[in-house]
């Protein structure tokens, strides 16, 4: 494909305390970028006779999760569950450093807060170089990081191949953490017996003895049982922590403790019960159908698994390039070049990606130049590049794991579920792109001229990328099972890959792929079957319903009116998911939300997909959500921006998007939202919810496109609009409609009125681009 430049005079001079960005000009130092950012820690990248381990290991778990979609396991999924996790935990020990220096940490923290952004030092020293120019080309896709290591005999990788983001390059005594050391060996031996032990064919003392047997212990534990219960559960939370930090173990072991000592608060209290003893709770988590094995597991060897190696198929083959050239060149002749193209590429790799931040990185690596040259600054690039990459998570056919555990939970087709999520994510992109059109007007962003080819020419020589988009939909559709479509999704990527000489997937490359996505699920793993311990501790514990009717009773002291208690319900428990969302990864955040705030609104007659959707979204949205959002800091590495300040401005952009989940929960007819109650019900839900997008973005941008700027009543006016136009019912749209009215009618008169006074139409920040 013929690169895409940028070209507009020279680029901007970086302004005081604004750190450098991540070079776009070195394919390796972006993609290692991304890789840092796909999960909540980096991994470890791993070479020499590690290296071939974990590929092989990782190849033969990705051999079997096919063949069950196929053929699967004769003793039942909860047999193959258990092979999964066997085959996958230990590996979590291996990719992934335990990190437990905590002067190195100190000096990450302190820079966090003191330093714009987290770079690595090899992006660091090539930014310090001279430039050479500001190509915009989308990077050739490297080689997965974990894919099979080079044929030398040594596991000594580059010195700064695990140097956190921000931190200097580190001495040579910090090289070794980058293998795996003898503790990390040991403890991936023990997860592997602790793993494997309810099916080993042999007795071990009083415990053992085969799956069956396991089975028959069922509430009726033996030592050895609980032995190897404790084991694999502190094994974990060890995993969760080195994959995604202290919080969710923190969380998981809170849970613990209120299933243990939750027999001794006083039992007047909603949220006391009788009491577990220790071995109840590691047969609940160990040998029960809520525990580790459960369906947030069940959901990750199941079909998570299976997407993520179809997106690296996808990746490998070149569509990630492909989605992001041709974004650029729909609009390059557009005034709005810059923006439209990081908007549009976030939609279309979202289409394959799961990972918010790590697709933040993708887009901006390629855009921020761009970007940079239209005049934006670092920060609001950021955000818009944060709001746009967060789509990944939202946007079909490819929506986050969370998506997957509604199915599961609710009983429904993975089709249902993209159909559900269609008509948000074409809001929440609606959002950034009215955000994206208000800025380049009332921020002075100039036209930049973009060569790059033909938008048919490239469909016409690659348009195949969407071929497997389309077949997972249309097998969908025709009632096949996803886990088969998205097989047969990826084996028909794989042979079209073949169309491309640079890209196609020889069987060397073939293998990077199904390793590649096997280790991108390793992370997610360890947080399901951690998450086990959540949701069989809330069973056990009666916790679900009784924190619901704490969540409504609240609400029910502050109103007696049953529609009123019902909005107070949706923004408490809106608030309650963000704040939750803060705290653990975004599946995470989704299972204790299901189990504990689901109820609530079910219980006030919220449909059962309504309340899914609500709680899926909140818990996406915290990727975007200061003071962690993980989007935000991924952008702000690649354009070198202050980081609370991108933080804040992605939050700008999403702001719509924390408005129209509560539009699902408030009034039945919130459900056309999600594309259910009739074809009439569906278009006015969309048209009243575009138009309400519409407004708040209006009122977030100070600007109404075409008219010109909004002052502060006019703002106000049209932040009411948008909010009474959540509520899908006549009088609330109609007042709605009325304020948006008299909201553009004010910025109308107070263009008039400078246009007769002579004056200047918006202030110096708020000034129309000339044309």
């Amino acid at each position: 494909m013929s690169p895409i430049r940028s070209s507009d005079g020279p680029s901007p001079t970086r302004e005081a305390g604004e750190a450098p960005a991540a070079s776009t000009r070195d394919p390796g130092a972006v993609s290692e970028l991304a890789a840092q950012f796909e999960d909540e820690k980096p991994g470890r990248v791993l070479a020499g006779r590690t290296g071939a381990l974990v590929a092989a290991v990782a190849l033969v778990v990705g051999a079997l999760a096919l063949w069950q979609v196929f053929r699967p396991l004769p003793q039942g999924s909860k047999y193959y569950l258990i092979i999964f996790l066997a085959g996958v935990l230990p590996l979590v020990f291996l990719a992934y450093p335990a990190d437990l220096r905590l002067r190195p940490r100190l000096r990450r923290l302190a820079r966090r807060h003191d330093t714009p952004a987290r770079v690595p030092p090899r992006q660091r020293a090539a930014d310090a170089a001279p430039p050479e120019h500001d190509s915009a080309a989308p990077p050739e896709h490297a080689p997965p990081r974990d894919s099979a290591a080079p044929p030398d005999d040594s596991d000594t990788p580059p010195d700064d191949s695990d140097t956190p983001p921000g931190d200097t390059a580190a001495p040579p005594s910090a090289a070794g953490r980058s293998r795996p050391t003898p503790a990390d060996w040991a403890l991936a031996a023990l997860a592997l017996a602790a793993c494997l032990y309810p099916v080993l064919p042999f007795s071990i003392g009083s415990g053992g003895g085969g799956y069956d047997a396991f089975l028959d212990r069922q509430g009726l534990l033996v030592p050895a049982d609980l032995v190897m219960g404790t084991v694999l559960l502190l094994l974990l939370l060890e995993a969760c922590r080195r994959t995604t930090g202290w919080i969710l173990p923190a969380v998981c072991l809170l849970f613990l403790g209120y299933g243990y000592y939750g027999g001794l608060l006083p039992q007047s209290w909603p949220v006391a019960h009788a009491g577990l003893d220790f071995s109840q709770l590691v047969d609940a988590f160990y040998n029960s159908d809520s525990g580790f094995y459960g369906t947030p597991l069940d959901v990750a060897a199941s079909y998570i698994v299976l997407f993520t190696i179809y997106g690296a198929v996808l990746d490998h083959s070149g569509a990630g390039r492909f989605f992001v050239e041709l974004s650029t060149a729909a609009f390059r002749r557009s005034r709005t070049a810059a923006g439209r193209t990081a908007v549009a590429s976030g939609f279309l790799l979202g289409t394959v990606s799961g990972s918010g931040a790590a697709t933040t990185v993708s887009i901006g690596a390629v855009t921020w130049p761009i970007l940079r040259r239209a005049g934006y600054p670092a920060e609001r690039a950021g955000g818009m590049l944060a709001a746009a990459g967060v789509g990944a998570i939202l946007s079909p056919p490819t929506l986050g794991a969370a998506a997957f555990i509604i199915a599961e939970y609710l009983g429904v087709s993975y089709l249902q579920v993209l159909g559900w999520a269609t008509v948000p994510t074409i809001l929440y992109y609606l959002g950034i792109l009215l955000a994206v059109e208000i800025d380049a007007r009332r921020s002075g962003v100039r036209p930049v001229a973009i060569d790059a080819a033909s938008p048919w020419r490239l469909l016409a020589r690659f348009g195949y990328h969407f071929a497997s988009l389309v077949v997972i939909v249309v097998l969908l559709a025709l009632g096949m099972s996803a886990t088969r479509a998205v097989v047969l999704a990826t084996a028909l990527a794989a042979v079209l890959s073949f169309l491309d000489r640079s890209h196609r997937l020889t069987p060397a490359r073939l293998v990077g792929s199904l390793v590649a996505g096997v280790r991108g699920v390793l992370a997610v793993t360890a947080v399901c079957a951690a998450a086990g311990i959540i949701t069989a501790t809330t069973t056990k514990t009666g916790l679900g319903p009784q924190a619901a009717a704490l969540l409504v009773d609240g609400a029910r002291m502050l109103t007696s009116d049953p529609a009123a208690v019902l909005v107070l319900t949706a923004v408490l428990a809106a608030v309650a998911l963000s704040l939750l969302g803060l705290a653990v990864p975004v599946t995470a955040s989704f299972v204790i939300g299901w189990v504990i705030i689901g109820p609530a609104l079910l219980d006030l007659g919220v449909a059962a997909p309504a309340a899914a959707m609500f709680v899926f979204y909140f818990a996406v949205l915290s990727e975007v959500s200061p003071p962690t959002a993980l989007a935000a800091v991924a952008a702000s590495a690649v354009t070198g921006g202050r980081l609370v300040p991108t933080m804040w401005q992605a939050l700008r952009y999403a702001l719509p998007a924390y408005l129209i989940p509560i539009a699902f929960v408030i009034t039945p007819a919130g459900l056309g939202l999600l594309g259910i109650g009739g074809v009439r019900r569906v278009v006015v839900a969309a048209v009243v919810l575009a138009v309400s997008v519409a407004v708040l973005a209006v009122a977030a941008g100070g600007w109404l496109p075409g008219v010109g700027p909004a002052g502060v009543p006019e703002r106000v006016v049209a932040a009411l609009a948008g909010v009474f136009l959540l509520r899908l019912e006549a009088v609330p749209v109609a007042v709605g409609v009325g304020l948006a009215v008299v909201a553009v009618a004010g910025v109308l008169v107070r263009r008039g009125s400078a246009g007769r006074s002579g004056g200047p139409t918006g202030t110096p920040e708020l000034r129309e681009v000339a044309q």
